[in-house]
């Protein structure tokens, strides 16, 4: 579980108890100074280092930590919220392969319009969930779109649902759709559905 901006692993670690899901170990690295990089997600790469490769070694060390625990990252799911959505999904572009789920809350890929993101590998069917505000402040939707589109083309079973009007924070409806991934229902594991939803707000 990666925190946002400003935020803390203890605060990410809250999401927790709203899921309802206690048999599940619920790990989350701190963000040095609370922040994994400076400036905004869109900016120019450069200027976020080492900011955003001290980040992705974070998130490293913990799926080392899962792996010697004897959990297979198929059964391991990445979640982050804002600065930590962006990190989720960066990280796991970048070392594309199966994974239990990938859940990105009010957050996309990393970089200015325009990067060239030629990622590798294959999340061979892993089942990500996008969710975020169509009038995000800081995360613009055509960025969560074209995160969708780029983790499906990598082999996630994506689902992406803007909701109309909310602000930047975590709905009810988001957290039963991690709640539905993490219990592996076929609706969000069988077959790609290119799916975006204009999902009300609750």
């Amino acid at each position: 579980m990666l925190h946002g901006r400003g935020a803390t692993a203890e605060s990410i670690l809250t999401l927790a108890p709203s899921l309802g899901m206690p048999d599940l170990a619920y790990l989350a690295p701190q963000a040095g100074g609370n922040s994994w990089w400076p400036q905004s997600f869109l900016a120019p790469i450069s200027s976020n280092e080492p900011g955003i490769s001290s980040a992705m070694q974070a998130v490293e060390e913990v799926l080392a930590r899962v792996v010697e625990g004897g959990i297979a990252l198929e059964r391991t799911a990445l979640l982050g919220f804002s600065q930590g959505a962006c990190l989720a999904t960066e990280f796991v572009a970048r070392h594309a392969r199966r994974y239990g789920g990938v859940a990105g809350l009010s957050g996309g890929l990393i970089g200015p319009d325009g990067t060239r993101r030629d990622y590798a590998g294959s999340l061979e069917g892993t089942p990500v969930f996008l969710g975020c505000s169509d009038i995000d402040p800081h995360i613009p939707a055509e960025r969560v779109r074209l995160t969708a589109s780029l983790l499906e083309g990598l082999g996630g079973v994506v689902t992406m649902r803007l909701y109309r009007g909310m602000g930047h924070t975590i709905n009810e409806d988001e957290l039963e759709a991690v709640r539905a991934m993490l219990q592996l229902r076929p609706s969000l594991t069988e077959g790609p559905t290119g799916e975006e939803d204009y999902a009300p707000r609750r």
